[in-house]
C-alpha cells in the first residue's frame, strides 16, 4: 500500500480529514437542508455497516488521513454509532475525532460519546427564539438543544462550535446576539453563508441569502479585539499543503473554510463561512463519505466514487485505498458551479454529510 504522500490533488491540496455520514436520517427538517416531506430514507442495506465505515477509516488512516469527522443527517440517530467512534479511536494515526449533530440527542449521550474517544463537536443552531428554531427546524425543541450544548461542555467537547446558517428575514436579526454568546462562553460562534440547493425543495432561493462580508461588517461594528485572535491549542489548524494560511484581514484568524474574529472581552471566537470563492475551497482537505457508501469529493459537485461494492465483494485494502486515491484525483479546484438562478441542483444535504 503505498505511502501518506500519495493523497494530495492535483491543485497540491494535502487531503488529511474525511468527513463520514452514517446516516440521513435526521429528528429535524432544517429548511436549508432538506425538504419537509417526500425524502425517501435509505434502507439499511443501502447504508454502509458500521463495520464497513471503520474498515475505510482504517484503511485512509494508511494514506494520511487523520481526522475524521461523523455527521449525518442527525449521527445520534444512528443506532450503534458509538461503535464507530470507538472504532476510529483505535487507529493510532487517527488523532481527532468530531462530530456534527443538531444536539437536540445529545444530552444523554455525551459522557458516553467522550469515554468512547470523541474529542469535539459542531452543532447547529440557527436561532436562540423557540418559535423561529422551530420554524427553521420544522419540529425542534430549542430547550433540547440548549440542553445537549450544556451536557457537551460539562463532559469536556472542547473546542466546542455553534454553526449558525444565516436567512435573511427570519434569523437574520439574530446575528448580534448569536455572536455575544461568545461573551460569555468558551464557544465559537460560525456563521455559515446560506447555500441555495434545489436538493431542499427548492423552498429558499439566493433571496435568502446574506452576504458573508455584511454579516462580517454588523458583528465588527460589535466591537473586536485588535491583532490576530489565537486557537485554542486544541484546535487543528487547517493550512494548505506547502504549510502557510491563506492571508485574512487585519484581526482575523482563519482555521479550515472558516476565518475568524474575537469580539472585544469575548471568551470565544465568531467564525465567518462563506458559500463559495477561494474561502471555501482554496484550502480544502477534505473527502466524503456518504452513508450509502460513495466517495464525494467535493460537497458542490454531483461526482462520486462507489466504494460500498468493493467492500461488499471481498476487495482488498489495497483496492480501498485505490478507490480514496481516486476520489482525491477528482477533487475540483471549486464547486462554485450553479444552476442560472443562483441555486445548487444536488441532492438534499442530508444526503451528503454536508
Amino acid at each position: 500500500m503505498a505511502g501518506v504522500d500519495e493523497l494530495v490533488d492535483r491543485f497540491g491540496r494535502r487531503i488529511t480529514y474525511m468527513r463520514i455520514s452514517v446516516t440521513d436520517k435526521c429528528n429535524l427538517r432544517c429548511v436549508y437542508c432538506m425538504p419537509d416531506e417526500g425524502v425517501v430514507a435509505k434502507t439499511h442495506g443501502e447504508m454502509l455497516t458500521l463495520e464497513e465505515f471503520a474498515r475505510v477509516v482504517r484503511v485512509a488512516s494508511t494514506l494520511g488521513i487523520s481526522r475524521v469527522r461523523i455527521t449525518g443527517g442527525e449521527p445520534l440517530a444512528r443506532k450503534g454509532v458509538l461503535s464507530l467512534v470507538r472504532a476510529a479511536a483505535a487507529v493510532p494515526t487517527i488523532r481527532d475525532i468530531s462530530m456534527t449533530t443538531n444536539a437536540t440527542m445529545l444530552a444523554p449521550l455525551a459522557d458516553e460519546l467522550v469515554r468512547a474517544g470523541l474529542k469535539r463537536v459542531n452543532i447547529s443552531l440557527d436561532s436562540l427564539k423557540p418559535d423561529t428554531y422551530g420554524r427553521l427546524t420544522r419540529r425542534g425543541d430549542l430547550a433540547a438543544a440548549v440542553a445537549g450544548i450544556h451536557a457537551a461542555q460539562r463532559a469536556g467537547l472542547r473546542p466546542m462550535r455553534l454553526n449558525a446558517v444565516v436567512l435573511r428575514g427570519i434569523n437574520s436579526d439574530e446575528i448580534e446576539s448569536l455572536a455575544a454568546l461568545t461573551l460569555k462562553h468558551d464557544w465559537d460562534v460560525r456563521f455559515i453563508e446560506f447555500m441555495p440547493f434545489w436538493g431542499n425543495g427548492g423552498l429558499f432561493g439566493r433571496e435568502y441569502v446574506v452576504p458573508i462580508d455584511e454579516i462580517r461588517r454588523r458583528v465588527v461594528a460589535m466591537g473586536v479585539e485588535d491583532g490576530i485572535a489565537q486557537r485554542t491549542a486544541a484546535t487543528p489548524t487547517d493550512v494548505s499543503a506547502a504549510g502557510v494560511e491563506a492571508p485574512v484581514a487585519a484581526g482575523e484568524n482563519r482555521s479550515g473554510p472558516a476565518s475568524y474574529l474575537r469580539l472585544r472581552g469575548g471568551l470565544g471566537q465568531v467564525g465567518f463561512i462563506s458559500r463559495d470563492g477561494d474561502e471555501f475551497c482554496g484550502a480544502c482537505n477534505r473527502i466524503r463519505l456518504t452513508a450509502d457508501g460513495m466517495f464525494r469529493p467535493c460537497l458542490l459537485s454531483e461526482a462520486s466514487i462507489d466504494v460500498k461494492t468493493a467492500l461488499r465483494s471481498g476487495a482488498d485494502d489495497d483496492a480501498i485505498a485505490d478507490l480514496i486515491r481516486r476520489a482525491v484525483a477528482a477533487k475540483p479546484e471549486s464547486g462554485r458551479s450553479r444552476g442560472a438562478d443562483g441555486v445548487w441542483e444536488t441532492r438534499p444535504l442530508s444526503q451528503i454529510g454536508g
